[in-house]
């Protein structure tokens, strides 16, 4: 079931439209076309300022000589193509500006995820991130796109206007300026209000775009447990809710609009009418009134665009603090300021001193407790023992996707935590039990443990893995689409294609967990043997439940509740009985050789 986003409560403070500074480093290097564009923006606010006067020179120009009133129709289509330069070189400078800082923060949040360790997946679901990164960027887009240009275009204006409006009748104006309290009022009250709403509509959107990811992820599984109708109800309740928000959302704003159109609007009638008064008494002219009535609609509009703005810049504001916790997420593991420099060429000795661990999700129970293991260059040893025992664990901390709690974890004599993890993970070669297979071709998949390798050796890598006789069998071959997360492929053949990934990478370590977990007894044997082949110089640990792969192991290492109870050949290990010796009997005296 999906969780419910946090409510504005369970955070901490908001800076409100201030959170939007944390967009100034990615707008920066761009200086020179923000510039720029200002310069454009001040150019047509500029314009409209000075249309009002050209206005009024044609109103009370009426009596004058054609040909002086054809100058003045002259000049005011000049300033009008001027505006419209000006305006399309705004718009043009401004959105280039707002996709090129969009696709700067994507790649910015993408590169901060995407080398975060488990325990930060284990705190957020991956469809919240991804929208994040599109939703929420999306709404930044619009903001830097438009609505800052609009905004203080209409800043511009308002300000100008009130100074214009000032020269043509102060005591209008005065009136005018009466209203700007009361029209403040709503603007600041309402608009805190379309913060919080718009935060946690962002939170809902993001709840729905997690749940639609992982159940489309687990399409089968939804349909094959008859889940379809819960699952369908799940969604639409959490995309109602994000609904719900958004009408709020809506709501707010539009009693915001109304508020504030109406006390603007019925205030510049009440001083028109005024005006009007005074044209009749003869204390201004037809002229001056339609220049003050032009800047009155400037101002109003201004301020009227700026409420609604303000909802933007407030959604912008809740979307921007999102991208910031993402961008600032803190991460237990990391590289070291000075990291050490693992030696060339690796040995590929490794070394666990007095381990113990235990996942964040569960702290109190451990899943290794006090291990001491040292693996000598070259030696093939395999990790036994029953589900839950720790071995997957000794792969997860050799990748350093974790740290020990105690204890440390030594390549070549170093401590993986005063290595960059690119360092010493590149000389490792890695087959998971659930293989994961891109939406890409097979050759992809399988040049994805070398990206530099030739097509040749992608080749040779799958003959090794007995992958090539399938892949050519595919409608493409090498070259086959195999579907979102290898959908095409059957489970055999995506761990024959993780196999070839881990041949291509040639690296000096080898970690197989379950590595032939899904093939049939024909195709376990052959890739058993490239395998065998593999693991020759380099040193290997394979994690499996099926002994018939291990017993040539040079030694294998039985866990027991996160304890090293036994280690030794597989001839030793049965000639001493206990729980070595009780698998062994089930799976090769009894013939359950199934796994378990």
């Amino acid at each position: 079931m999906a969780r419910a986003p946090k409510t504005d409560h369970d955070r901490p403070s908001s800076r409100r439209v201030g959170a939007l500074s944390a967009l100034w480093p990615f707008v920066r290097p761009y200086r020179a076309t923000a510039l720029a564009a200002l310069g454009a923006l001040i150019l047509t606010a500029g314009i409209s300022l000075i249309l009002p006067l050209a206005v009024r020179r044609v109103v009370d120009g009426f009596d004058v000589g054609s040909a002086l009133l054809d100058k003045y129709f002259a000049a005011a289509l000049l300033i009008v193509a001027a505006l419209a330069l000006g305006t399309g070189a705004r718009y043009y400078l401004v959105t280039r500006l707002g996709e090129r800082v969009v696709a700067d923060i994507r790649k910015a949040v993408f590169d901060r995820v995407i080398g975060l360790s488990p325990a930060f997946f284990e705190r957020v679901i991956t469809g919240e991130i991804v929208s994040r990164i599109t939703t929420d960027t999306t709404v930044i887009l619009s903001v830097i796109g438009s609505s800052v240009s609009v905004a203080l275009r209409n800043v511009l204006l308002m300000i100008g206007g009130l100074i214009m409006l000032f020269l043509t009748s102060a005591k209008l104006t005065g009136l005018v300026l009466l209203l700007v309290p009361v029209i403040l009022i709503p603007i600041i009250g309402l608009g805190r209000r379309l913060r919080v709403l718009a935060r946690e509509n962002q939170d809902w959107i993001a709840a729905s775009s997690g749940l639609a990811a992982e159940a489309l992820q687990s399409a089968q599984t939804v349909q094959a447990f008859t889940h379809e109708s819960a699952t369908r109800a799940d969604f639409a309740r959490v995309t109602e809710e994000s609904f719900v928000s958004a009408r709020k959302r809506i709501g707010t704003r539009a009693v915001l609009t109304i508020i504030v159109i109406f006390l603007i609007f019925s205030g510049v009638l009440g001083v028109l009418w005024i005006g009007a008064r005074d044209v009749q008494a003869g204390l201004m002219s037809v002229g001056e009134l339609v220049q003050f009535v032009i800047y009155a609609v400037l101002v109003a509009g201004a301020v009227g665009a700026l409420s609604e703005i303000w909802g933007e810049l407030q959604r912008a504001a809740g979307a921007t603090e999102r991208l910031a916790d993402l961008l600032a997420a803190g991460d237990a593991i990391a590289d070291p300021a000075t990291p050490t420099a693992l030696p060339r060429p690796v040995k590929g000795q490794i070394a666990l001193d007095n381990v113990s661990f235990s996942y964040p999700s569960r702290p109190d129970q451990s899943a290794l407790r006090d291990v001491d293991l040292t693996i000598r260059p070259g030696e093939t040893v395999a990790l036994v023992g029953p589900s839950g025992a720790g071995k997957t664990t000794v792969i997860q901390l050799l990748q350093r996707f974790w740290d020990p709690a105690q204890g440390q974890i030594t390549l070549d004599g170093i401590d993986l935590r005063d290595m960059a993890r690119s360092d010493f993970r590149d000389s490792m070669a890695l087959v998971p039990q659930d293989p994961v297979i891109f939406a890409t071709t097979a050759r992809e998949n399988i040049r994805f443990g070398r990206p530099g390798a030739t097509d040749a050796e992608v080749e040779a890598a799958a003959r090794a893995a007995h992958a090539h006789d399938f892949l050519m069998a595919l409608p493409d071959g090498y070259d086959a689409q195999v579907g979102e997360r290898g959908v095409m492929l059957s489970g055999g053949q995506k761990q024959r294609i993780a196999i070839a990934r881990a041949i291509l990478r040639d690296a000096p370590v080898l970690l197989l967990d379950e590595a032939t977990s899904a093939l049939d007894a024909a195709s376990e044997h052959a890739v058993q043997q490239a395998v065998d082949r593999l693991a020759e110089g380099r040193t290997t640990i394979i994690v499996a439940h099926r002994l018939a792969t291990v017993k040539k192991a040079d030694r294998i290492v039985v866990f027991d509740d996160g304890h090293v109870v036994a280690q030794g050949t597989h001839e030793e290990l049965v000639a001493k009985g206990g729980l070595y010796a009780g698998l062994a009997r089930l799976q090769f005296t009894d013939g359950a050789n199934t796994g378990s």
